[in-house]
């Protein structure tokens, strides 16, 4: 018998005994009857206590099984991994309840009939009406922000990336950091302050303004971040060739950054989606359509949903009105999120064999 027979019949020594793969379900659903039957036998009625008990017992029981099938350093390797799979699911636990508190309470009211129509005469504490008004204020509060924020957000990037050398560039990147963490009810006392200099009166172009004040630092850094992404090559390769640095920024970095910085654009749009405190201040809100966002009071989805909270003296039908402006509010920070994934997938540098 050859020597190379005799070392094939050996078993391998490297090998080592390893739970199955269908292992940690099976831990998992362990522990959760065991929690249940703990939770029942205590006395505990919280489901939040029995989940927490079940997710002690998956950690620890977890690294106990590994230990003894596997040994103490593969049972360290499980004990992380499922520590951060409970962490997983606690963080997500907040924003599942939210969605389906907000679904379940939205569509009570949310019809056609509502994104069609506005307040108008319909007093806060009665059925009927709907959001209308508040839809065309916010596209176009949030449009002009948009027209005014992301080319300045982009083009302060592209000067802090390509151009940027000395105390200027350091001074632009430490306001840009600061203007990151800046509430929103300071960039609207701010156009405030500005408005009552001139005895102007609330419009929709105000809020506009501060919803870019607070969209320009977003921009600044998602744009970047996607330029500093792009190769030094593809720069001194168009440079090599005699095309002006403006140029080349102009139709190489830019279009290889396209789709990073659409997503960051979007991002931003969603953050500043949402802003109520400059609304209030700068806007007011109005119950009719008012399709001029730079003459009168207009209102927005963030605005009306807190007025009908607010004003709604335990009215059942203003309630439903908030929730399925909340729904609405969503679906559309959840379609802009899509339409950023879109664009970048699609503006994705397409790579080969």
């Amino acid at each position: 018998m050859s020597t190379a027979a005799v070392t094939d019949r050996r078993p391998s020594t490297l090998r080592s005994a390893s739970l199955p793969k269908w292992s940690p379900w099976a831990i998992a659903a362990g522990s959760l009857v065991v929690a249940v039957g703990i939770g029942a036998g205590a006395g505990l009625d919280s489901k939040i206590q029995w989940g927490l008990i079940a997710a002690l017992l998956f950690i620890f029981g977890t690294f106990a099984i590994a230990a003894k099938v596997e040994g103490r350093r593969q049972a360290k390797d499980r004990l992380v991994t499922s520590l951060v799979w409970v962490a997983f699911l606690i963080a997500l636990i907040p924003l599942v309840s939210l969605i389906w508190t907000t679904v379940k309470r939205g569509v009570k009211v949310l019809d056609p009939y509502f994104l069609t129509h506005s307040m108008g005469i319909v007093a806060d504490t009665d059925p009927g009406g709907g959001i209308y008004h508040a839809i065309i204020g916010s596209l176009e509060q949030v449009g002009l922000a948009t027209l005014i924020g992301a080319p300045i957000g982009v083009l302060t990037a592209v000067y802090l990336v390509e151009y940027g050398r000395g105390g200027l560039a350091r001074a632009v990147t430490f306001f840009v950091d600061v203007m990151t963490g800046i509430p929103s009810i300071v960039a609207g006392l701010f156009i405030l302050s500005l408005m009552l200099m001139g005895n102007l009166q609330p419009f929709g172009f105000a809020g506009s303004l501060a919803l870019a004040i607070l969209m320009m630092p977003v921009v600044v850094r998602s744009t970047e971040e996607m330029l500093k992404l792009v190769p030094n090559e593809l720069r001194e390769a168009s440079l090599a060739l005699g095309v002006p640095k403006w140029r080349t920024i102009l139709k190489v970095v830019l279009p290889t950054s396209i789709g990073g910085i659409t997503t960051g654009i979007m991002l931003a749009i969603a953050r500043i989606a949402g802003e109520t405190a400059p609304i209030l201040l700068l806007v007011w809100g109005n119950s009719f359509i008012n399709n001029n966002p730079f003459s009168g009071a207009q209102q927005a989805l963030p605005l009306y949903i807190y007025q009908q909270y607010a004003n709604s003296s335990g009215s059942p039908a203003a309630y439903d009105r908030a929730w399925a402006a909340s729904l609405t509010l969503i679906a559309f920070v959840m379609i802009l999120n899509l339409v950023a994934r879109g664009i970048a997938r699609w503006k994705a540098p397409k790579t080969g064999r």
